[in-house]
């Protein structure tokens, strides 16, 4: 389970550092005004469906469906019903695109109530209408990741991605050069958006050839039984997008808001891609044939395992990310037609996000257990819950404190999606933690709180409040910072008794062997 968590963890890796990229040339060349707030409401509703879709949401459906159809009929049945899942799924999102383009505007205006009767509505509108293609795209591609995730092959659904980031950032790096005006360069990229969903489903298919055939549409009591289930855990998988989006609908009344947010999240994806997605991504499968296998202790050390290490990864982050937020996104984004007041305003916004940081990756690691037991109702209501609170906190907090109020509020509500599912699961089927997970979890903590006082102490030295350092010395010294500080929490780490570098290569090399 560690070396799949580290192959999805790496290719996340390596997908959200080329997402900064991407971002940081966007902030380049249309800062955080009207444009800007226009083109990143249209590529959030992109990305929420590929999120709804591809992170874990069809995956924690479809795994368990595809795993119970090849013990039950064999390989040729599997191969089928994936077929028939391929089909209907591509005809629904084709179908859903047209649908989507006609009412566009009313899209929008439900996205970012804000923009209406303002020069930004038409410009997301139209932003929005040339990204639809990559919607097609998205579904075929999901089906073949969620395939090839049941088969254990991890590597290539980890690393495709990578393919739309390339993309965009080839064709923003020749606009930088052209130096193209920022509505033209936003319709550019929108439009880049469906060539780069090509060139990703290109790969899965010429790589996972086979495992979906015949292609069909069907819609038949086995398909609609799937799709039942299928559509909730979508949903509720994709709960940190739905609440970005509800603090994009109450922030579109704001100049500017949406922006600070948007760059903000980007930071806050970078762990949690690493570790949520991973947690989904591996412990799905692995829980679902520990179930199947009615094998008690292989469920409690995947529970276990998972817990150690989305509490391990997550926290150090959230500290990390609270610590040297204003440096992080000077140093990201502070370029072109981004501001040091862009600058301030996203790194209050990101603090206060930081702080659902933990409660997100919770929920990608509880999740699995409700989705192994092809229960997905429940992870669904405790999305939609912590939707509308905060939504509601969001409003209040909002009006009081501006975007680092709909930042807390967004926080909140991770909390209790997180939160709602401990309770659930405990009183229905109960969490396995086994002995080792109980000893080593509060000393994870205490590792994490030494390492966060250590790296704010170091940072008030190297970077104190109000220093406008750029450029390579900046870089220098928060690359400095970051290593320096996982190396003391892999220090506290093996002083309190977790575990060691030396065990943990082991181990890798140990699973590598078997």
């Amino acid at each position: 389970m560690i070396r799949s968590f580290l192959t999805v963890s790496s290719g996340t890796l390596a997908s959200r550092l080329l997402g900064f990229v991407r971002d940081s040339i966007i902030a380049a060349l249309l800062g955080a005004g009207p444009v800007a707030d226009a083109f990143l409401v249209a590529f959030q509703l992109v990305n929420v469906v590929r999120r709804l879709l591809a992170e874990g949401g069809l995956n924690a459906a479809l795994v368990p469906a595809w795993l119970r159809v090849r013990e039950a009929g064999g390989a040729n049945a599997a191969a089928a019903f994936a077929g028939r899942v391929l089909g209907t799924v591509s005809a629904a999102l084709i179908a859903a695109s047209v649908l989507i383009g006609l009412l566009m505007p009313l899209v929008i205006t439900a996205l970012a109530p804000g923009f209406a009767g303002h020069e930004a509505l038409q410009l997301a509108v139209n932003d929005a209408r040339l990204m639809l293609p990559y919607l097609a795209f998205a579904g075929p591609v999901t089906v073949m990741m969620a395939l090839l995730n049941a088969q254990g092959r991890f590597a290539l659904t980890a690393f495709s991605p990578l393919l739309f980031n390339i993309a965009l950032i080839a064709v923003m790096a020749v606009l930088l050069g052209w130096r193209q005006d920022a509505v033209d360069a936003a319709l550019i990229m929108a439009a880049t958006i469906g060539i780069a969903g090509l060139l990703q489903l290109s790969i899965l298919v010429l790589r996972g050839g086979g495992i979906a055939t015949p292609l069909r549409v069907a819609f038949d009591g086995e398909m609609r039984g799937f799709l039942g289930k299928a559509v909730p855990g979508m949903i509720a998988s994709s709960a940190p997008q739905w609440l970005m989006v509800a603090g994009a609908i109450i922030a579109s009344s704001s100049p500017s808001a949406v922006s600070w947010l948007y760059f903000a999240n980007r930071l806050i994806e970078l762990p949690l891609g690493i570790v949520g997605v991973a947690m989904g991504t591996v412990l799905i499968p692995q829980m679902t044939r520990a179930l199947r296998g009615g094998d008690s202790t292989a469920i409690a050390q995947a529970e276990s395992r998972g817990l150690e290490l989305a509490v391990g990864l997550a926290l150090p982050a959230t500290l990390g990310l609270i610590v040297m937020s204003a440096p992080i996104v000077r140093m990201l984004f502070e370029h072109g037609a981004f501001t040091p007041a862009d600058t301030a305003a996203t790194a209050q916004a990101l603090m206060w996000l930081t702080l659902g940081l933990p409660a997100h990756v919770l929920v990608k690691a509880l999740s699995p257990a409700f989705f192994a037991r092809e229960d997905t109702m429940t992870p669904l209501i405790a999305t939609l819950k912590a939707i509308v609170l905060a939504i509601a906190l969001g409003f209040l907090l909002g009006h009081w404190f501006g975007a680092p109020g709909i930042a807390a509020g967004i926080a909140l509500g991770a909390w209790s999606n997180a939160l709602t599912l401990v309770r659930r699961g405990a009183e229905t089927f109960g969490f396995s933690i086994d002995a080792a997970a109980r000893r080593r979890l509060p000393r994870i903590v205490a590792a994490a709180l030494a390492m966060g006082g250590l790296l704010w102490l170091a940072t008030t030295f190297a970077l104190p409040p109000g220093t406008n350092t750029h450029g390579l010395v900046q870089a220098v010294i928060l690359l400095v910072l970051i290593v320096g500080g996982i190396a003391i929490y892999g220090l506290f780490l093996g002083l309190f008794g977790v575990t060691g570098w030396r065990e943990a290569v082991d181990a890798i090399r140990q699973n590598r062997v078997a």
